[in-house]
């Protein structure tokens, strides 16, 4: 069993306390590795170091930080399978998703590594004679990184190659379920020296004492977090005292509005895949379904159909795997609590609501619910597991207003055929991201950013980058009639 240590100012570090995190495995619910259990103390040093190495990589040429960038993408590819199976140990993911995360985590590299030359400022006109205003895009300084546990590659790309293009240096806190691909990619940078010291930082530990370490602590410029409504509000909180800027990607409540214009094939393939990827833990996956009337029970059919065929094992053991673990026995206990009180309120179980018939591991089964009221807790509270609620509604006013009503705002999506439909749904739904006939998941290239309790700011594509950035002013006099 592999025991971590941390990583800062680009050597391996004890913890300054001796007490250690399992990793478990959720597939099989042993113990495959331990981490540190990081200290305020350590998350000091981890800071001052990515401090005092700030200055030297800001004055680094954008293309050389580019090309450190590019390098680190390379570098996955080549241990591509490494990532992989590490992905799938300790988080979960079926064979294909583990897959395509480790490659969107590559290709963020690469394409984060391209805006080096595109950080641009501007030169506006003064309203005195001789005189420039030149306007200049500057890092912003130390990014306190916070990665989930639910995309642990991807999101670290997301935090990492766009700190480290922009100029800035950070201090990472994976997850304390999955940090053993965290600890992969630290390995790689160690072996890069053209990565000075202390530009990239690892501590390890919970989000109560690391994270609030993190965001509290006066040398951070910017915490970039992805994670829970409630891990963001404390993250705010500990950020006020010094306001520290915050980046926060937070839950979903997706809604899927499937009118009777819509193929009903493209809209149950684009939906399951929505409902449950990544065993139905992630922010965008399609959280509550509103379909017209008439085509309820049509739609319900094929949806119970497929959600019935999946799957569920072991994604190590079985490639073929649809479903695997949720990630721990009490997010396990939460889906199943949450099922349970559904039922009570008059919710009809169509297919699943139970645990899965698995000897070991937190599995359940896909779970279809109807009979399911607007206001209920099942359509109104984030499940983050492999269960869909359905409900009906008779006008698009009516299922608009319906996706509106939440406290999140983050993805969204319709299914229809009339382009007169999607549009006033695009034009009149409140979420950052609006799918319209396609699953739910964004494009490096796009703005992966919420509305409401969803979250402030985004990591990707421009104006993900824009957010690392600072702006400062300088007013030029000069005389025009000095030679």
């Amino acid at each position: 069993m592999k025991a971590h240590q941390l990583y800062m100012n680009g050597e391996y570090t004890a913890s300054t306390e001796n007490e250690w995190l399992d990793i478990i495995n959720p597939s099989t619910e042993e113990v495959i590795s331990q981490v540190p259990r990081g200290t305020e103390e350590d998350v000091n040093r981890a800071v001052q170091a990515a401090f005092d190495a700030q200055k030297a990589w800001e004055l680094t040429p954008n293309i050389e930080r580019g090309k450190i960038v590019r390098k680190l993408g390379d570098a996955i590819q080549e241990n591509r399978d490494t990532f992989v199976d590490l992905l799938q140990e300790e988080q979960g993911k079926d064979h294909n998703l583990a897959q395509g995360e480790v490659d969107l985590a590559i290709d963020y590299f690469r394409y984060m590594s391209e805006w080096a030359r595109r950080i641009e400022g501007e030169i506006v006109p003064s309203d005195r004679p001789n005189e420039n205003i030149y306007i200049y895009k500057k890092p912003i300084g130390v990014i306190a990184g916070i990665v989930p546990w639910n995309f642990p590659v991807f999101i670290l790309a997301r935090k990492v190659a766009t700190a480290l293009v922009s100029g800035c240096t950070i201090v990472l806190k994976p997850s304390q379920k999955t940090p053993n691909t965290t600890m992969a990619f630290t390995k790689i940078v160690d072996s890069m020296h053209e990565i000075p010291k202390g530009v990239y930082n690892v501590v390890t530990g919970t989000g109560s004492e690391v994270g609030n370490a993190l965001a509290k602590h006066e040398k951070v410029a910017m915490v970039t977090m992805t994670g829970s409504i409630p891990a963001g509000t404390k993250v705010m909180e500990a950020a006020a005292k010094n306001i520290t800027k915050v980046n926060l990607e937070l839950g979903g409540k997706a809604p899927a509005i499937v009118t009777k214009h819509a193929n009903l094939d493209i809209a149950v393939d684009n939906i399951v895949t929505s409902r449950l990827a990544n065993n139905g833990q992630a922010c965008t996956n399609a959280e509550r379904v509103y379909v017209q009337e008439d085509i309820a029970d049509a739609f319900t059919d094929k949806l119970k159909e497929s959600f019935a065929n999946k799957t569920i094992d072991d994604p190590r053991k079985n490639k073929d795997a649809d479903v695997g673990p949720l990630i721990s026995k009490d997010r396990l206990k939460t889906v199943s609590d949450m099922v349970e009180k559904a039922k009570k309120d008059g919710a009809k179980i169509v297919t699943g609501g139970k645990r899965a018939d698995c000897e070991k591991g937190y599995f359940y089964k896909p779970t279809i619910l109807t009979n399911v009221s607007h206001d209920s807790a099942i359509m109104q509270q984030e499940i983050f597991g492999p269960v869909l609620p359905i409900t009906t509604f008779q006008t698009l006013d009516e299922a608009i207003e319906k996706g509106n009503d939440t406290v999140y705002g983050l993805s969204s999506s319709v299914y229809t055929d009339d382009v007169n439909e999607a549009m006033k749904v695009v034009n009149e739904l409140k979420f950052g991201e609006t799918y319209v006939n396609r699953e739910n998941f964004e494009a490096v290239q796009g703005y992966h950013a919420g509305m409401r309790k969803s979250g402030l700011g985004g990591t990707d594509g421009k104006h993900g980058l824009e957010d690392f950035l600072v702006t400062q002013v300088v007013y030029m006099q000069y005389d025009k009639d000095k030679q």
